[in-house]
């Protein structure tokens, strides 16, 4: 049904643009018509003298005309503000009624499953001040993903065992320093997004990091079974990646 109101509103428009044009041409500016005609004839004149110069000038000479005289049409002018008129018309509605998809689920058949969840407790905690870091001493690895204020973040792994995959250290951080400590044996990606402050990653080491996004991978990674990605954001401040 709603193609079927589409087509009926495009048949529409065709048939006032048809009526427009007709009575334009007859009764407001009856030259349209013949600059129409003059337009045609250099496109079809130089289509026939083509590839040569005369033949390319008179070729985008007829359709420059062209789209002049059609531009200047008060029947186009109107069709392109119905258009507009309709367009907003449709979108105002689309906000009163929108669509909604639900899906059909039969009682007997699709009944829905309580998933269990377990809440674990995580290594850190955002804080607006202060310094804090993973224990120092052995500890069950958990994700971390951190917003901190103003404080120093420490984490070392070398009290831990990373999983398989890819796990994840994740930390935003207003003002302060952030430090990771990578054991040897594990592969590092590191993001780091910075405004100002020093960048030291393995013996890669930048003393005035200003407003960039900084990449580093050691070249295992992609193959590696004990890897660690690093992402962090820091305002003000250093990170610090090292090997332990």
């Amino acid at each position: 049904m709603l193609n079927q109101m589409k087509a009926d509103n495009l048949n529409f428009f065709i048939l006032i643009a048809i009526i427009l044009l007709i009575i334009e041409i007859s009764f407001f500016n009856g030259g349209v018509l013949f600059s129409l005609i003059i337009s045609a004839g250099c496109i079809y004149l130089g289509r026939k003298r083509m590839p040569r110069t005369s033949g390319k000038i008179f070729f985008w000479f007829g359709w420059i005309g062209l789209a002049i005289t059609v531009l200047n049409m008060l029947t186009i002018k109107f069709l392109l503000l119905a258009v507009l008129v309709y367009l907003l018309i449709q979108f105002f509605q689309s906000k009163k009624n929108p669509n909604y998809i639900k899906p059909e689920i039969n009682p007997a058949t699709d009944r829905p499953v309580q998933e269990q969840l377990v809440r674990r407790k995580p290594l850190l905690q955002n804080l607006f001040f202060g310094r804090q870091g993973t224990p120092e001493y052995v500890y069950e690895w958990n994700d971390v993903n951190i917003q901190a204020g103003i404080g120093d973040t420490i984490i070392d792994l070398s009290y831990t065992v990373l999983p398989k995959g890819e796990p994840v250290v994740f930390i935003k951080n207003f003002i302060g320093n952030v430090q990771v400590f990578v054991p040897y044996e594990v592969d590092v990606h590191v993001n780091h997004s910075v405004i100002v402050g020093a960048t030291t990653v393995f013996e890669n080491h930048d003393p005035k990091t200003f407003n960039q996004n900084l990449h580093y991978q050691t070249e295992h990674y992609d193959q590696s079974e004990q890897r660690i990605k690093i992402i962090t954001s820091i305002g003000v401040g250093n990170l610090e990646v090292k090997r332990v």
